[in-house]
């Protein structure tokens, strides 16, 4: 079952820079920020309600994020929707034909759980599926 929107991703040439606009000029706090060197980025996580817009800048150029950047520059990278079985879900996707960039869900160091729903099927959107750790 979807549960809420969990956040909104942008992907960003200089985490500082856009900090300018979200945070200073907006004025939305930072939550917090980390780098995740699986995925090799830098990311800023700015609280919003219920939600977080995730401000994603690339750790280096041969990344996927990389590319991306250099593909399709700046902008809206996904959407990501909080699911409590990430299993059940993808399998209810498989059921209807839908197309995952991700056979498998990944992990994250604190137990969240994740994949992603190729654009192809999802009429041109990048959907992550998220599942955070049980409490």
């Amino acid at each position: 079952m979807i549960k809420q929107i969990n956040h909104v991703a942008i992907l960003v040439e200089d985490l500082d820079a856009s900090l300018s606009f979200w945070r200073d000029a907006l004025g939305i706090p930072v939550g917090k920020t980390e780098v995740n060197p699986g995925e090799n980025v830098n990311i800023a996580f700015l609280p919003l309600g219920d939600s977080e817009i995730e401000l994603l800048e690339p750790i280096s150029a041969d990344s996927a994020l990389g590319k991306f950047l250099a593909k399709r520059g700046q902008g809206m990278h996904h959407i990501c929707v909080e699911v409590d079985d990430i299993d059940a879900t993808m399998q209810r996707l498989a059921e209807h034909g839908v197309q995952m960039i991700n056979d498998a869900p990944k992990s994250r160091e604190d137990g969240t759980r994740y994949a992603f729903v190729h654009p192809k099927s999802t009429s041109g959107v990048l959907v992550e599926l998220y599942e955070l750790p049980k409490a």
